[in-house]
């Protein structure tokens, strides 16, 4: 029995509440009624020291400033603030794609402006009538361009097919007014067209170069719009609830618990937003096809497909081509007539107007191309940087948002207490939270709103991928396209080469047992959750008590 005085001792020094430095005086509250009258919430029924913690159903259960109000208040409250950082981050991305969009843009209609205003400009001086009795058609070409470029479901093969058989058509007829030729003879005209090539090789090549030039432009300009769009309806997407009770956990218990000046460990925090972003980590791979596509489209507008020279010469390839008929009129109409049969002739007086305005009139192309280089370098660099965006959004989070503390930092928040923090860093993606300490996350169900962007993310890449060697490929029609295993098959191969081993559509999906809740931490997360104060209490009552039987 002597031994009794100081197993009781011992008894009551293990019993004492462990509230780290506060000693046996509760703790002010002053700091977290501050920081929640801050947050516009009424400081009614907020302690002004610490409570004991037993109603608490997010924050750990020890000495606390929170009541279960001001917990719920806080959980709703780090939603918010989460959800509006994850807004805010993608919107930088946003104007960055945007802007170089418009850049783009900008670039492309101003050439395009400039050509047409050389054609108005020169072609009444140099072909008279030719010129202004057809001015529609003029215009109706560069509208159709205006409108493949925009985005319209156009031919464009078919409209330039369209615009040289209209311009024969009426300049034929101008060239030879002593005729009286009707629609019939016209169409017997457009069929033997191909053979006698009136315009010379002109229509062939223009047709080439330009169609492959607007498809890449189009295709580039429309890559932007849905890299901006894709990252704008993700942002969007809301907090699951234990996405909600982890952010909570991370950001605002540790003001609950006393430790205002503590930041939460980096390692911690970076669990935390990868089991909160583990399905927006998934659009990774086919963020990194778009950028490495746009890279590849934006190398062929600066390179081989020459936009530059193609788009703002069409007026001087036009003007090549009517100089063609007109030096080649007596033999074109002679092989027409001979196809065709003579036309009756006509009894209007004949006109020598274009006879008369063949002057020359010198046309020129500005170029530029240094602009479209600076353009394009810009893009690239963008578009580089933003490659990784996905997987390096949780650690941009954590330490430019969240204020994480240093990785080596073992007197930071673990999620329980001021300390270190033991558990490993999952990996990306949603496969890889299966053990997450932190977040408690279902591998088997995916976002359906991000699997959509997945999916939009792989229709522009298969339109990059054909645009990429000259083909055109319908929006609405891309998505048939994307269903099956060989989605990726018109990709280039220096974007996509490795596609088919690494793409989602052709990986095995991974299957594995999914843990409850209360057991889905790692050993180092369940020996934190043990308090320390409770386990000397049992052992020591257990030493005192074989001495009082003895």
């Amino acid at each position: 029995m002597r031994f009794f005085p100081w197993g009781f001792w011992l008894l009551c020094v293990a019993s004492a509440p462990a509230r780290g430095d506060s000693g046996s005086k509760a703790r002010s509250c002053a700091e977290v009624r501050q920081l929640y009258g801050a947050k516009g919430f009424s400081l009614s029924g907020v302690p002004q020291a610490e409570i004991s913690g037993e109603h608490l159903r997010i924050c750990p259960q020890g000495y606390t400033c929170c009541t279960s109000e001001m917990e719920e208040n806080f959980a709703n409250k780090s939603r918010s603030e989460f959800e509006a950082m994850m807004k805010e981050t993608g919107r930088s991305v946003q104007m960055t794609l945007t802007a170089q969009h418009r850049s783009f843009d900008s670039y492309f209609q101003d050439l395009l402006n400039k050509s047409e205003k050389a054609l108005y400009e020169a072609f009444p001086s140099m072909y008279g009538e030719l010129y202004t009795q057809n001015m529609k058609v003029f215009k109706d070409l560069y509208s159709e361009l205006r409108r493949y470029y925009r985005g319209s479901n156009i031919n464009l093969e078919e409209a330039l097919n369209e615009f040289w058989t209209r311009l024969l058509e009426r300049l034929f007829k101008l060239m030879n007014p002593q005729y009286h030729i009707t629609d019939e003879y016209l169409d017997c005209m457009v069929k033997h067209a191909e053979q006698h090539r009136p315009f010379g090789e002109v229509p062939r090549d223009l047709k080439v170069k330009a169609t492959r030039a607007f498809i890449a432009a189009r295709s580039y300009a429309q890559g932007f719009l849905v890299g901006s769009d894709v990252v704008k309806k993700v942002s969007q997407v809301p907090l699951s609830h234990e996405c909600t009770r982890a952010i909570m956990k991370l950001m605002y218990c540790p003001h609950c618990r006393g430790m205002s000046s503590v930041k939460p460990c980096n390692n911690y925090c970076l669990n935390v937003v990868k089991g909160c972003l583990a399905n927006q980590a998934d659009l990774n791979t086919e963020w990194k096809y778009l950028m490495d596509s746009l890279v590849v489209v934006a190398d062929r507008i600066n390179g081989p497909y020459n936009v530059d020279a193609v788009i703002g010469t069409i007026h001087m390839r036009i003007s090549e081509a009517i100089s063609n008929l007109q030096e080649n009129k007596d033999s074109i109409t002679a092989k027409v007539f001979q196809g065709c049969g003579n036309p009756k002739i006509s009894t209007k007086g004949s006109s020598s107007e274009d006879k008369k305005r063949r002057a020359k009139v010198a046309l020129e192309a500005k170029s530029s191309l240094q602009a479209l280089e600076m353009l394009v370098s810009d893009a690239k660099g963008n578009l580089t940087a933003l490659k990784t965006y996905w997987i390096t959004l949780p650690g941009n989070l954590c330490s430019k948002k969240v204020m994480s503390s240093s990785a080596a930092d073992d007197k930071c928040w673990n999620g329980m207490t001021k300390g270190s923090y033991l558990p490993e860093v999952m990996g990306d993606g949603l496969a890889n939270q299966i053990n997450n300490p932190e977040v408690e996350v279902d591998i088997t169900k995916p976002d359906m709103t991000i699997r959509q962007q997945i999916m939009q993310l792989k229709i522009m890449t298969n339109r990059l991928g054909n645009a990429n060697i000259g083909n055109d490929v319908d929006f609405q029609d891309a998505s048939d396209d994307m269903s099956g295993s060989g989605s990726g098959d018109s990709c280039p191969d220096d974007v996509c080469g490795k596609r088919l081993s690494k793409s989602p559509s052709t990986r095995q999906p991974e299957t594995h047992a999914i843990p409850k809740q209360s057991g889905h931490g790692i050993s180092g997360a369940s020996s934190r959750s043990l308090p320390s104060a409770f386990l000397l209490f049992l052992s020591v009552a257990f030493i005192a008590a074989q001495h009082l039987w003895r």
